[in-house]
């Protein structure tokens, strides 16, 4: 099984480098749209008697996705436009107020109509930001995907090692404070080696001011803990469908949702803040 991981791990991380580094915007685009649409076929499976197709609201929210993509101009590689804003601060809002609500309550049976407009709510400005951040350069959108990547790796070691206070026991067990702790120290490492040996990448804004490190410091931390909140909502929605896995299309790690999860929090609140800088 571990064998497994890390083979499919490896393939992926090798299809990622070269979708991101030599394919066009319109071809980073459409791998973008081919993300969107799977994840929407698996978070159908999040919706208990949910009535109609299921390759209806996959379908619908591929062609939705790269419908608005084609509107904005990212199909052909714009960095951003004014749009974009409204739909991240609705997104983060979402991430802010309403998720915190439903780990909080823990619906056990929420409408179906419910599940999927959440799905609405959590895929399409994932996918928007995928595209943008990419648009905007190729290893800023790497460096921001390198810090869920770090806090996943540091909260599993730490939480391993040192776990002994479960975070959200009735929604995913295995999360201990320990491995959050975890996440945070080792986000702090990564947040002053990014401005130490790649500060172009950094925000604009956090990179002209001064005190720079402190404020590299403030935006990893707080992508650390959307992460975390990622993480959480889409176990939430597991545990409450009964499923362990969002899908089985990665060997040894599941469905796509399951590998995404922390990416749906962080990406729209990262490209809010790079198009703000």
């Amino acid at each position: 099984m571990l064998r497994t991981r890390v083979l499919t791990a490896v393939a992926l991380a090798a299809a990622l480098l070269v979708a991101l580094f030599a394919l066009p915007s319109w071809g980073w685009c459409a791998v973008a749209t081919l993300i969107l649409t799977i994840a929407a076929w698996e978070w159908w499976g999040f919706a208990r008697h949910a009535h109609g197709p299921r390759l209806a609201y996959a379908a619908g929210m591929g062609a939705t996705g790269a419908g608005l993509a084609w509107a904005l101009g990212l199909w052909a590689g714009r960095p951003g436009a004014l749009l974009l804003y409204p739909i991240y601060i609705v997104a983060v809002l979402f991430w802010i107020l309403a998720v915190p609500t439903w780990l909080r309550r823990r619906p056990p049976a929420p409408p179906a109509s419910l599940v999927l407009g959440a799905g609405v709510a959590v895929l399409i400005p994932t996918f928007l930001a995928l595209v943008q951040l990419r648009n905007i350069q190729p290893t800023t959108l790497l460096l921001i995907m390198g810090t869920v990547w770090v806090a996943d790796i540091a909260a599993f070691f730490a939480g391993r090692r040192f776990g002994a206070h479960k975070l959200a026991p009735h929604i995913s067990p295995g999360k201990t404070w320990e491995g959050f702790y975890g996440a945070v120290i080792a986000t702090a490492c990564y947040a002053m080696a990014w401005v130490a040996l790649a500060p172009r990448h950094l925000p604009a804004l956090v990179r002209d001011l001064p005190g720079t490190i402190f404020w590299t410091l403030a935006v990893v931390e707080v992508l650390t803990v959307f992460a975390v909140l990622g993480d959480l909502f889409e176990s939430a929605m597991k545990r409450q469908a009964g499923v362990k896995d969002s899908g089985r299309l990665l060997p040894g790690h599941g469905g796509v949702l399951d590998r995404v999860d922390a990416l749906t929090a962080t990406l729209p609140l990262a490209a809010l803040v790079w198009m703000s800088a």
